[in-house]
């Protein structure tokens, strides 16, 4: 399965970033291609231990355990729409260039900072995850995010 602990992976991530433009069109969704940049560094941002997750209720964390094999535990990519945490929900104008940097710069030193560099608190929906676990969802999300602007 593809994950950012594999140089390949986030190097392709990476330039796939960098092919978005202000003026990219969202093929499903609400954000702004800035907001979903932004988002997908917020999520970054947890899992280097930047930001503690919230948890959500206590019914979402048991569908939570539940969809967890299904999600991380294949290939497939995150389906459109797929719901978010209203903490990720991104309001407002952002630099997407400057946006696109940090992502890049926290992409780096998640690699960078390998299994040892990761959160051990627990993902606000999926409960704990091993690293590898965290790299596969750390990839499929930016790949969600990548797909939804078309790139």
């Amino acid at each position: 399965m593809k994950n950012l602990f594999q140089a390949a992976t986030m190097q392709e991530v990476k330039e796939r970033i960098w092919q978005l433009r202000p003026d990219s069109e969202r093929q499903w969704g609400a954000m702004s291609v800035d907001q979903a940049v932004t988002h997908c560094a917020v999520g970054l941002e947890i899992v280097t231990g930047e930001r503690v997750p919230s948890k959500a209720a206590l019914p979402l964390r048991m569908l939570g355990k539940i969809v967890k094999p299904m999600a991380l535990g294949n290939d497939e990519p995150m389906r459109r729409n797929s719901p978010t945490s209203k903490e990720f929900l991104m309001t407002g104008h952002r630099d997407l260039r400057a946006e696109q940097d940090r992502l890049c710069v926290l992409i780096d030193r998640f690699a960078t900072a390998g299994p040892e560099g990761c959160t051990r608190h627990p993902h606000g929906f999926f409960g704990q995850l091993t690293p590898m676990e965290w790299s596969v969802l750390m990839y499929k999300h930016l790949d969600h995010h990548l797909r939804q602007f078309g790139v």
